[in-house]
């Protein structure tokens, strides 16, 4: 009925204007105006500046990019203190140590060692993994079995000295994630993962001596109570044997929540929290190094999982809003345009504000995972070298 009575409507208009000679020069407009449609919002881009590098602190500041196996970038030596190659892997049979091997191509590996060439001051270490990603390799225990044998740790120990010799490297660091967990299809011994750890590390000083660092990349807490033994590292009992720890604070949550916030309780963990266990545990602040996320966490299970830097900055801008500022976090996040939270991050606010914080404690620098996911002007690996040099 409503539509019998519209067109009805508009035929008696029709007559009138006919009638009236009118509407001839309008014939072409419609007789009902196009519906409005609301404007589309669109994120802004987001422009870091470019910023010139601080020149260099001497004091032993440390400013440590983690250089990927699987990357494809040359780390400018003159924005960086130390690089951590990832990754050196196990080469473990039936619980019996063989050998370690560089994860993928010899050739990239050798090309970060040539920097020294030109930069001697430069350190480079070598970071072993307890993931499995060369073809030869098989998962045959990892860290798990390679410390339930004194032999296992002497070889592997006097491997990395002939290693570093032969490479002119300055030390290795262990990421064993983690003593008592079987991530990533490693192996794993509540009953003794732990304590086993400080056992090669003990091992890898008294071979290793005092010429060549050892450091770990440490959780966010301390050894922890689970099924009659322990998880995670402790802290304590390594300390001894080591000369820092790079203490990964990123991934500490996942959305909605920040992975690597300042202070926020509303996190699984943060910064704060993180120190607060090595400082409790006696551990000096110049031995603690504190990590920076190159990447935004999403979700630990749930596609995108994290977000590198560079493609941050390029995120469809008509389906999110990329530069949120969270005053209690003190970190950068990402909003879908419904205002729903997508991922916590850092940029050079946040990443200066963690470089005052540092310094305000006495810790010895940060690090960062990793080098690749900045984006092409380098903006974070300048922006942690700035916060780390700042006087």
């Amino acid at each position: 009925m409503k539509i019998l009575r519209h067109l009805s409507v508009w035929a008696i208009a029709a007559m009138m204007l006919i009638s009236c000679g009118g509407g001839s020069d309008k014939s072409d407009e419609p007789l009902d105006p196009e519906p409005v449609k609301p404007v589309e919002e669109v994120d802004p881009p987001i422009s870091e500046p470019i910023v010139a590098p601080k020149t260099r602190i001497d004091d032993g500041r440390h400013v440590t990019a983690y250089v990927t196996w699987y990357g494809s970038l040359i780390p400018d030596p003159t924005v960086v203190t130390h690089i951590n190659y990832a990754f050196a892997e196990l080469y473990m049979v039936d619980g019996v140590y063989k050998k370690f091997d560089l994860s993928g191509s010899k050739k990239r590996f050798q090309n970060i060692v040539d920097l020294k060439k030109t930069y001697p001051n430069l350190k480079i270490c070598i970071a072993f993994s307890h993931v499995v990603e060369n073809s030869d390799n098989r998962q045959g225990g990892s860290f798990s079995a390679l410390c339930k044998s004194e032999e296992n740790m002497q070889k592997f120990a006097d491997d990395c000295l002939q290693f570093l010799q032969d490479y002119n490297l300055d030390g290795i660091d262990l990421d064993w994630e983690f003593p008592g967990l079987s991530w990533s299809g490693a192996a794993s011994d509540v009953s003794c993962d732990t304590g086993n750890y400080v056992k090669l590390v003990k091992k890898l000083r008294e071979v290793l001596g005092t010429k060549y660092t050892i450091s770990y990349c440490g959780y966010c807490m301390d050894k922890y109570p689970s099924n009659g033994g322990y998880i995670f590292n402790d802290i304590a009992a390594m300390d001894p044997y080591v000369d820092y720890v790079n203490v990964m604070t990123y991934d500490l949550d996942e959305a909605p929540h920040h992975q690597s916030a300042l202070s926020d309780t509303r996190a699984y963990s943060d910064c704060n929290r993180a120190l607060k266990a090595y400082l409790n545990a006696g551990v000096s602040p110049k031995k603690i190094v504190l990590g920076i996320p190159f990447y935004g966490r999403h979700s630990f299970s749930t596609s995108p999982t994290s977000v590198s830097y560079k493609k941050i900055l390029n995120m469809d801008s008509k389906k999110y809003r990329r530069n949120k500022w969270d005053a209690t976090a003190n970190c950068p996040y990402v909003e879908t345009m419904q205002g729903v939270f997508f991922m916590g991050y850092d940029n050079p606010k946040s990443i200066a504000i963690k470089g005052d914080w540092i310094r305000q404690k006495g810790l010895l620098g940060l690090m960062y995972w990793s080098y690749d996911e900045d984006d092409a002007k380098g903006t974070l690996r300048t922006a942690v070298w700035n916060a780390v040099m700042t006087p």
